[in-house]
């Protein structure tokens, strides 16, 4: 065993220790597998901020942790191609959770009050197969973390970091065992206030939502490695930040989220929110990004997404499996379908995450993309 697996063998000990020492229901449904919406609904957090109305995002502090809130993550999400035209999809996400929003009155270099999580993908499409990892850390020792300048989030070797005192070009790190990928990310477009100046509401309680921005087409270039097989990769993927202290209502089943790069330089962002009457929630909202980066918010009624076909998973949920999403106020109809059946991330939490592809009309005009689609409640 090298000093990496026993630090990493330390780590997953001292991770289970600090939340078999909490008592809150979201540390249980951590703990416990689970669905990552269910640990989004907002329990015994009366202690931290809330999201209640719009504010002025700062950068680059807003880059960084906001510990005042329970939860935040920094997502990314990419289609890559390599040279031999081999496709991949890859998901490096790292969430964080406040257990208090104090820290512990204590001398000890361990102590904290913050858990890391992250989740690492990669879909080798060619080959049908789903790579998927996740760790925790407490935020101590420099274990885990995030700082703003300059800009760095990290748990352990997987890390999104800066390369100098600008936030971009990003630098995103993540290896285990034979399964790693290096990319670096260039912005070709600026930020998105997603929802009301950046506020995103998730239902019609005070406080059940998020701060919500993205970039929305990040230009990545660099190495994937599966087996020690190294992969020259190119594509675009997408950034998406956000952090509150309550989510969903108890009435709300989970979400469909939809991250859509079109061949034409446009994006479609919608997050279609499901109540647990089969309903779809009116919160349920989005944003059309142009070319030229204008953003369109979409509101709940304007976009409407049929699920075409069904696919039931070894862990024996059943997950839409491809799509219809018509804007017609835009004229815009996509057809939406997984580059491959088997996206389901399945480890102490689970959801499906994965690389699609698009193909449909705007304005009467042939188009195409990729993205990605996110399932959770199912």
């Amino acid at each position: 065993m090298n000093i990496f697996q026993c630090n990493n063998f330390t780590v997953v000990l001292l991770s289970l220790w600090l939340i078999a020492c909490s008592n809150t229901e979201d540390t249980a449904a951590i703990r416990k597998k689970s669905d990552i919406s269910k640990i989004l609904s907002g329990v015994n957090d009366k202690e931290f901020e809330r999201v209640v109305k719009p504010r002025d995002f700062i950068f680059p502090q807003d880059h960084g942790a906001h510990p005042a809130y329970k939860s935040e993550w920094w997502y990314v999400t990419g289609n890559l191609e390599a040279e031999n035209g081999q496709h991949f999809g890859v998901q490096l996400t790292i969430f964080r959770w406040g257990i208090s929003p104090k820290l512990p009155q204590s001398e000890s270099k361990w102590a904290t009050n913050q858990l890391y999580m992250a989740h690492f993908t990669i879909s080798d499409i060619k080959n049908n197969r789903y790579y998927s990892f996740e760790r925790f850390s407490r935020a101590s020792l420099e274990l885990a973390g995030a700082q703003v300048k300059p800009f760095k989030v990290w748990l352990l070797d997987w890390s999104f970091q800066s390369d100098s005192e600008q936030f971009f070009p990003l630098v995103l790190n993540a290896k285990q065992d034979n399964i790693s990928i290096r990319l670096q990310l260039k912005s070709l477009k600026p930020h998105v206030l997603q929802g009301d100046q950046g506020l995103s509401k998730k239902n019609a309680t005070p406080g059940n939502a998020s701060y919500y921005y993205s970039y929305t087409r990040l230009e990545s270039a660099g190495e994937l490695t599966i087996n020690n097989e190294v992969f020259h990769v190119v594509g675009n993927s997408w950034l998406d930040r956000e952090w509150s202290t309550s989510a969903l209502s108890k009435s709300q089943l989970g979400w469909d989220w939809f991250a859509l790069q079109l061949s034409n330089g446009e994006e479609i962002m919608f997050y279609q929110l499901r109540r647990k009457n089969d309903e779809v929630d009116e919160s349920s909202a989005g944003s059309y990004i142009r070319k030229n980066g204008d953003v369109i918010k979409l509101a709940h009624n304007q976009v409407h997404i049929r699920p075409l076909t069904m696919w039931k998973s070894p862990s024996g949920a059943e997950y839409p499996n491809s799509w219809q999403l018509r804007i017609p106020q835009y004229n815009i109809e996509l057809h939406i379908e997984p580059y491959m059946d088997n996206q389901e991330f399945n480890h102490s939490v689970r959801y499906w995450e994965g690389a699609v592809k698009i193909r449909g009309e705007i304005n009467s005009d042939n188009i195409n993309g990729e993205g990605y689609v996110e399932l959770t409640g199912y």
